[in-house]
């Protein structure tokens, strides 16, 4: 980083971004102006932390970016809005290559412009490891935002969007294997933004982005709701991939990542039946807490792996 020095690199990230038209203001001034045309802003926070999160000898600075980008974008389309805005924070040790940040930099712009969005601002400092913290708003488009609390007694539960790839693309990269398709679902999710839009758009009432595991992530809304959630385990999707990878390995099953398996950014949520959009899977039922809300597989308390989590 002191090759070129701190204003220089955002000059050089910044020239070489489009701004949509809901940006009145982008980087360059004390703060941005962004336009609300709701009259609300959804808004969320995510980080990555190298070592943690991400691994520079597995990913590149470009798929880092775009994955900050990816993580948040499906926090803002899980609440049924549409992402507008995002301003970026990052820190990185002093020797840090320029090239590494520039990619970095190309990874996030791009993933944001792709989603017809902008990043209008942000911070660089100095810090012992890579950092990425990036914060996302977005337009709920005159709807009622889709709360994790909404599911209700007699909903269907569906998903949309892949599950265990990510993790069976994390145990690929643990063994060495650096290429292929569940690899690249590891180092960039592709969160089914349109699926989500069009779940707000046809009613559903509960709505989360996969990020921790289907399990964990359905008991967030079951808890919220104050319901119970039965899932079909037959009914739910296992990638022909990842079922192919975990019996050549023969340590877990396929359903186990399918399940538990965090980082993929699906999206799940609850609608009542019949109104399903196209695009969804329904793999399981809602029910009225009794006693306790929580989530069931087949009627019963999940015992094989637990929950991806990204704290421990």
């Amino acid at each position: 980083m002191t090759e070129v020095g701190e204003f220089s690199l955002i000059d050089r990230a910044t020239a070489r971004r489009r701004q949509p038209a809901t940006t009145e203001i982008g980087p360059g001034d004390d703060a941005a102006v962004v336009r609300a045309p709701d009259g609300r802003v959804a808004m969320s926070i995510d980080m990555l932390v190298e070592g943690r999160h991400f691994r520079l000898d597995w990913s590149s600075p470009r798929d880092v970016g775009a994955k900050a980008v990816a993580q948040n974008a499906a926090d803002i389309a899980a609440m049924g809005a549409r992402p507008t805005a995002f301003v970026v924070g990052i820190g990185c040790p002093p020797t840090t290559a320029s090239s590494v940040l520039d990619e970095l930099s190309d990874g996030i712009g791009s993933a944001a412009e792709e989603l017809g969005a902008g990043v209008v601002g942000g911070d660089l400092v100095q810090a012992p490891s890579l950092i990425v913290s990036v914060t996302v708003l977005g337009d709920l488009e005159g709807r009622a935002a889709v709360e994790r609390s909404g599911a209700r007694d007699g909903d269907v539960v569906a998903v949309a969007g892949p599950l265990g790839r990510s993790a069976a693309g994390y145990a690929l990269l643990r063994e060495g294997i650096t290429d292929g398709p569940l690899v690249d679902s590891h180092r960039v999710p592709t969160p089914p933004y349109a699926s989500a839009l069009a779940a707000a758009r046809g009613g559903a009432h509960a709505m989360i982005d996969v990020s921790d595991g289907l399990l964990a992530d359905v008991g967030h809304i079951a808890a919220a709701s104050g319901v119970v959630v039965d899932i079909d385990s037959a009914a739910v999707p296992v990638d022909p991939a990842v079922a192919r990878v975990a019996a050549e390995r023969g340590v877990v099953a396929a359903l186990d990542w399918t399940l538990t398996g965090g980082e993929d950014h699906a999206f799940a949520a609850t609608f009542a039946d019949g109104t399903v959009p196209a695009g969804w899977t329904v793999i399981g039922t809602v029910r009225a807490a009794s006693p306790d809300a929580g989530v069931l597989v087949d009627g019963v308390s999940w015992t094989g792996s637990p929950s991806w989590e990204s704290f421990t």
